[in-house]
């Protein structure tokens, strides 16, 4: 591990350097339990080592609470950048390009090296990224849905209902946890054009919601369009 990239053991540690030094830092909230933080703890280390005269700072956000709220960290991964108190860059969720592309617009003079060719990179761009990445996810699976928590331990009502749905009917499906990912939790709102969770997918297309997807059991349309290999036997 690259020396300017500190994992975080006390408050004290991040305090001091932003509040006696004007030098930019990289935050880098994650969780042990989180999957998707492991491809952007990849990437973060390797702009550690690239930008080595700039401190990254490694923070599991469930020990550091007070830390964690002050930064309105919702979900991990989320990266932070900040000079002083000063909130400069901040990339919510697993998107690498916008993540390359805020450290190097940010870090690369203080290093005296070349910004990203990502750093041109315009939003249209970013957002198409962002929207290949939810193809793939509402791909995943033949029956996909996005619900708050897992499927053994969803954490609202209206998920709960949708999952017990599903299993009472012996649909096969996956499913991924909005709550791990504001990225995908906002992104997938306008992707579907559909304001709330949960969201059901079949083939790559939405059936809807919760009460859709009700209704559609109830009138057995739902079993028609669900694949026969996604039925349990």
């Amino acid at each position: 591990m690259s020396t300017n990239l500190i994992e975080l053991q006390k408050d004290s540690e991040l305090r001091s350097v932003l509040e006696e030094t004007n030098e930019i830092c990289v935050l880098y909230f994650w969780a042990e339990w989180a999957a998707q933080c492991s491809q952007v703890g990849e990437v973060i280390q390797d702009l550690a080592s690239k930008y080595a005269k700039t401190k990254f700072f490694k923070i599991e956000a469930e020990n550091f609470e007070h830390i964690s709220e002050g930064y309105d960290i919702m979900a991990v991964p989320t990266v932070i950048i900040t000079q002083k108190e000063k909130v400069i860059g901040r990339v919510d969720g697993v998107n690498i390009a916008k993540l390359v592309h805020e450290v190097g617009t940010t870090c690369a003079e203080a290093n005296g090296v070349s910004a990203q060719p990502a750093a041109n990179a315009t939003q249209a761009e970013f957002e198409q990224d962002l929207n290949t990445r939810l193809k793939g996810l509402v791909e995943r699976a033949p029956v996909m849905v996005f619900i708050k928590g897992t499927a053994a331990q969803p954490r609202c009502g209206f998920s709960k209902k949708i999952i017990g749905m599903l299993n009472e009917h012996s649909i096969k499906y996956g499913y991924f946890d909005i709550l791990t990912d504001e990225e995908v939790r906002q992104g997938l709102k306008e992707y579907s054009d559909w304001p709330t969770y949960p969201q059901l997918y079949i083939n790559g297309e939405l059936a809807g919601g919760l009460d859709i997807v009700k209704e559609m059991i109830e009138s057995g349309e739902l079993m028609e369009m669900i694949p026969k290999d996604s039925i349990a036997a």
